[in-house]
């Protein structure tokens, strides 16, 4: 290895997922007067974990890609239907 090829400093941004929105969705059916709520929770955003590896001696791969951001969930929708989550 190079000198120039150890970085042991890097800076990176890390944002989860924001989570979905809820369904505000209304049951209707055909003799059904005043159907109750039915829609469906949002999906959870997506986690960021950051692991340690004690076989890496430098951060240089960090060095290019310097945002990580997680999937955001999907929306809620009818028929108590949950929104997708977002991956890690």
């Amino acid at each position: 290895m190079t000198e120039g090829n150890f970085v042991d400093y890097a800076k990176v941004f890390a944002a989860s997922g924001k989570g979905g929105r809820g369904s505000t969705h209304l049951h209707r059916a055909k003799y059904v007067a005043k159907g109750g709520p039915d829609g469906g929770d949002g999906g959870r955003g997506g986690h960021v974990i950051i692991r340690g590896n004690k076989n890496l001696w430098t951060l240089y791969h960090l060095k290019f890609t310097q945002h990580y951001k997680a999937e955001h969930g999907a929306d809620g929708s009818a028929n108590r239907s949950t929104g997708k989550n977002g991956s890690d």
